[in-house]
């Protein structure tokens, strides 16, 4: 099944799920793509993020889970194994064989750590096998550290850091580049000693690490080994996208390049946490996400900002009706035909007629039709289509939104499925509610806010041009109108071929007669 959201996070760890909650929280639709296997889970604890210093890393994912589908996002199970551009957005194949379509990315699959080939190495990483002083040094305060040099000038710094913290330091040289005279001074300033030669493996009992074992057989105790791991970005999921990794100025590995917010050079991709930023510590990538969940905001709110003023003009109707030889189904709307079939034929206005569907059907009701609309294409193929079926309705070109009819002047005033800005929309109720007759009927359909939050309708999310039946009711003199307001359901089709129900707002009002008491 495939699935369409305003944003789909790749990757679950502290970047992605601190981004979806920010974009959950300005009311996006967002789906997290994560296999829940966190780079930092074979550590006891996350360190060095305000309050949450000492939760696990699965509690902690556990929790930004829960909070995120707590704003609405969804998180699936899986892995994105590629991504491509669509029409309107994203795809994203998943290891299940799903997809999942997006208007923007923002992908958080953070790194993978080379370790030194030294047997112990990959099985006591994250636990007496570390690499960050800030994320793990407090834990290793007063005890025998090593360092084990494969990056020499990293592993320098990494030395001098961890030792204002353990109770000594022994720098391995392994298969570094010699230190160079500047460095043995800096090492000597702290007391750190040089050890020449290759380690063999790392020496363990009871399952804790006690000692480096050189190639010759001696060991060197320590409770702790340090490793500069190479940092690659998990990024082949970025490859159709034409984003590749870059190496890291110093050598450490490499990552996906990024502006301040995460934007990348593939317009629509946003990237956060250790796959573009390889030194970031956990609340690092949080903050990281939520920036980026903010700024795909932003973006989304300039996007659909653009939509609106395209939908607001002529030309974008006039090319709409253009491309096709029918825009919608030809069909009469079902709420017109319920409630012309308890009215007696007279004057009818339909507000943006479009094709002219309802229009012509009430016309072969007996009724005196006017249909109006922006377009000029639009009319111009419903005048043949009325010609066709021998009728006679008056089309008339006009942008509804500064268009007055004359007060007083129709049985029956239609608006099907107008959706307009909030008070352009109300200023226009009130000019249509003025036309009606003493005794005559207006009759407002429209798409129902509900249908905000059926995901497979694949619209952009744009609460402000719609209403609910009570919404319209409240613009009308309840002394003058006798008023009915539902939402009624309806079935019908997505996209995709799924069925789905869909919710309309209806409003019906009838205005009393002059002579009708109140």
């Amino acid at each position: 099944m495939t699935r369409k959201f305003d944003v789909a996070v790749l990757g679950g760890g502290a970047a992605g799920l601190s981004g979806a909650v920010a974009l959950g929280r300005s009311r996006r639709s967002v789906v997290v793509v994560d296999a829940g296997a966190p780079r930092n889970a074979s550590s006891h604890a996350v360190h060095g993020f305000l309050s949450r210093d000492g939760i696990g890393p699965r509690e902690l994912v556990e929790a930004g889970r829960a909070e995120v589908e707590r704003f609405g996002g969804l998180v699936l199970s899986g892995t994105a194994v590629a991504a491509r551009r669509a029409d309107d957005g994203f795809e994203v194949d998943l290891d299940d064989g799903g997809t999942v379509e997006a208007r923007r990315l923002l992908v958080t699959t953070g790194l993978a750590d080379e370790l030194p080939d030294v047997p112990g190495v990959a099985q006591r990483w994250g636990r007496d096998v570390v690499h960050c002083p800030s994320c793990h040094g407090w834990e290793l305060r007063d005890l025998p550290v090593g360092v084990l040099a494969t990056h020499t000038e990293w592993a320098v710094r990494q030395a001098l850091m961890f030792r204002q913290l353990a109770s000594a330091v022994t720098f391995f040289q392994h298969t570094g580049p010699a230190v160079t005279e500047q460095q043995v001074a800096q090492l000597t300033a702290w007391g750190i000693e040089v050890v020449d030669g290759m380690v063999e493996a790392l020496e363990v009992a009871d399952d804790r690490l006690t000692g480096v074992r050189l190639a010759g057989g001696a060991v060197v105790a320590c409770s702790a080994v340090v490793v500069a791991p190479r940092l690659v970005a998990n990024s082949g999921v970025l490859a159709d996208l034409g984003l590749a990794p870059t190496p890291h100025s110093q050598g450490i590995g490499e990552s996906i390049a990024a502006g301040p917010t995460g934007l990348t050079e593939t317009p629509g991709v946003w990237v956060a946490g250790n796959i573009t930023d390889l030194s970031a510590q956990v609340v690092g990538a949080a903050a990281a996400g939520a920036a980026a969940g903010a700024a795909i905001n932003a973006d989304l709110v300039a996007e659909d900002t653009k939509l609106v003023s395209r939908l607001l003009s002529g030309d974008y109707w006039e090319q709409r009706y253009g491309t096709g030889e029918r825009v919608w189904s030809g069909k009469v709307n079902r709420h017109v035909t319920t409630t012309a079939a308890d009215l007696a034929p007279g004057t009818a206005l339909d507000v943006g007629s479009g094709e002219g569907a309802d229009a012509i059907w009430l016309a072969e009701r007996g009724w005196k039709v006017t249909g109006v609309d922006l377009a000029r294409t639009a009319l111009d193929r419903a005048a043949r289509q009325a010609a066709e079926a021998g009728v006679e309705v008056t089309w008339q070109q006009a942008d509804v939104t500064a268009w007055d009819p004359a007060p007083e002047q129709f049985d029956l005033v239609s608006v099907q499925y107008l959706h307009l800005p909030g008070a352009v929309r109300e200023d226009l109720y009130r000019r249509l509610a003025a036309a009606v007759r003493p005794g005559g009927t207006l009759l407002v359909v429209g798409h129902h806010p509900a249908d905000l939050d059926v995901a497979e309708l694949r619209r952009p999310r744009l609460p402000h041009l719609m209403s609910t039946a009570e919404q319209v009711a409240a613009l009308l003199d309840p002394a003058e109108w006798d008023i009915t307001a539902s939402a009624p359901q309806r079935p019908a089709t997505a996209p995709d071929g799924q069925p789905i129900t869909l919710t309309d707002a209806v409003l019906r009002a009838t205005r009393r007669a002059a002579d009708r008491p109140r």
